[in-house]
């Protein structure tokens, strides 16, 4: 396995520090869900060690299903348009669920996503994620657990 430090210019989170801060999520949604059931939703690819990380420190009950998402547009550059091109295997109706995401950077997948499921009727929606870009932000998306 290549060393990816030669890659980089700086670490802007040590682990440590995000380790820290995933605990911190993990035990807001411990509170907000005690008693309950919370049904997790990862979007592939770049969710999974975050959810893998948050998934070791949650003590409430949950249940896990993945939805893999490509968007139109270049690397860099979304076009707001969105693909599902893995969908979930478990009925959401009547549910808690919380959707699971790496980075919230323009909205528009977030947004898209969001607006999917709500047609699927879960009993509630809620969205985690672990780096949010405000300041990138084009759509406005609701975001309940923020770790950085």
């Amino acid at each position: 396995m290549q060393d990816y430090h030669e890659f980089l210019d700086e670490i802007l989170i040590d682990e440590p520090t995000l380790q820290k801060r995933i605990a911190e999520l993990a035990e807001e949604i411990n509170m907000d869900y005690f008693g309950e059931t919370v049904h997790l939703i990862c979007i592939l690819r770049g969710g999974v060690i975050f959810l893998t990380d948050l998934m070791r420190r949650l003590t409430i009950l949950n249940s896990v299903d993945f939805m893999a998402i490509s968007s139109y547009g270049t690397a860099r550059q979304t076009t707001g348009q969105v693909r599902i091109s893995m969908d979930l295997v478990e009925n959401i109706t009547g549910r808690n669920v919380l959707l699971v995401e790496d980075i919230v950077d323009s909205g528009y997948t977030i947004a898209s996503v969001l607006e999917l499921l709500k047609t699927r009727h879960p009993q509630t929606l809620r969205v985690c994620t672990l780096l949010d870009k405000p300041e990138r932000r084009e759509v406005n998306v609701p975001i309940h657990y923020r770790g950085f």
